[in-house]
């Protein structure tokens, strides 16, 4: 009786691993970036976006890893196969502009991290990330599962790191402030950038391509994504906590130096440490994450694809350029991910689309009241991106 239990456990634990390569996109340094100056700025006025956020990552995902199911083919190819040639390249031309965006983020934010743990100057610390993630694509030549490790393993210490300084933290006596300095459209700057680093087109593509690989059924996918995003979320809220508890304004500061002084002042070297190494591990994780989502995009619209080796060095060049360049790097990263925000409707919308078309999904299909949310969403975001460039231009 006691095997005959234990099976199903262990078959279920196997099927686990996709959602958790797609979080990874979700604690980016683009997160970092976003989430850091939130708190710093506004206390916890904006943690309410954040886990709006982490809720429509979650029903996204579920339906991008759905949809590789149900169909076995990812969200590009179906794009590709159901959409006007001419709305397929475009949408390609769009995706590969914001995984570039994608890319600056997590690239630069695995640089800073090399530099606050060793002082390697940020050119020098770029190169070592480009070989680093040259090592963890390595991995996915070798099948899914131990890409998917590694990256859940490199999820695992990010999750480490911000537990161990907010442990720190509740037993200080830090005071955490509700809202410290900052005018209505920084903020709403702000609140589209944490959305665009947490609902991530990349990883609306890559969910779908994950699951059409390997066998899955959604009960395991709706556990994935309830775990994988569910943690990522909670790591989120934890970031704008933690700049909430020990920032007191950034003045011109670079945020994330200044989060990493802080927490050295405050709570010592071992948080400085902790923060330190949880942002070289999500720049990492999520820099391979992402230059491995390019390549299905690329592949799934156009039928074409070059060696992610090839890809890596491409995608990686404007990030070499803020960095020789010494520009602001937390400015730099809050700014992708605004871009990132821009491109979730591209994604967003053709998702929602085919997964409510029983002719494609068949049982899979959304119930109504699953696509009118979803696709809500999508118009809460298009309608903030609108006001956000007239705000820009006008």
């Amino acid at each position: 009786m006691a095997v005959a239990v234990s099976q199903p456990r262990v078959r279920t634990v196997a099927l686990l691993g996709p959602a958790f390569v797609a979080a990874v996109a979700y604690i980016d340094p683009g997160n970092f970036a976003t989430n850091i100056t939130a708190g710093a700025r506004f206390g916890y006025t904006l943690v309410w976006v954040v886990l709006a956020a982490n809720l429509v990552a979650m029903l996204v995902q579920y339906l991008s890893a759905k949809l590789g199911i149900a169909t076995g083919q990812d969200l590009s190819e179906l794009c590709r196969e159901h959409l006007p040639r001419k709305v397929s390249f475009g949408l390609w031309v769009q995706a590969e502009l914001v995984a570039m965006a994608t890319d600056l983020a997590e690239f630069v934010g695995a640089a800073l991290g090399l530099y606050l743990l060793f002082d390697v100057p940020l050119p020098a610390a770029g190169l070592i990330t480009a070989v680093v993630a040259f090592a963890l694509l390595e991995l996915s030549r070798r099948g899914y599962r131990p890409f998917e490790l590694a990256i859940t393993g490199l999820f695992g210490i990010v999750l480490l790191g911000f537990a161990y300084d907010l442990v720190l933290v509740s037993n200080s006596n830090t005071p955490i402030p509700t809202v410290l300095e900052g005018g209505s459209e920084s903020a709403l700057v702000l609140a589209v950038g944490i959305i665009g680093a947490t609902v991530m087109p990349h990883v609306i593509y890559l969910h779908s391509a994950l699951t059409k690989i390997r066998p899955q059924h959604t009960k395991a996918t709706r556990l994935d994504v309830f775990i994988a995003l569910g943690t990522a979320g909670l790591i989120n809220v934890g970031m704008l906590i933690l700049a909430a508890a020990t920032l007191r304004g950034l003045g011109g500061a670079d945020p994330i130096l200044f989060a990493h002084a802080e927490l050295g002042r405050l709570l010592g070297g071992g948080a400085a440490l902790a923060f330190a190494v949880a942002l070289l591990s999500s720049g990492l994780s999520s820099s391979s994450v992402g230059t491995y989502a390019g390549q299905v995009v690329m592949n799934g619209f156009i039928r074409r694809s070059i060696p992610l080796m090839a890809r890596r060095a491409i995608t990686m060049l404007p990030a070499l350029i803020v960095l020789t360049l010494g520009l602001p790097v937390t400015d730099s990263l809050v700014i992708s991910q605004v871009v990132l925000s821009f491109g979730i409707p591209f994604a967003l919308i053709p998702l929602v689309w085919l997964t409510s078309r029983r002719d494609i999904m068949g049982d899979h299909v959304n119930r109504r009241t699953t696509t009118i949310v979803a696709g809500t969403c999508a118009l809460i975001v298009t309608v903030l991106n609108l006001y956000l460039a007239s705000s820009a231009i006008f």
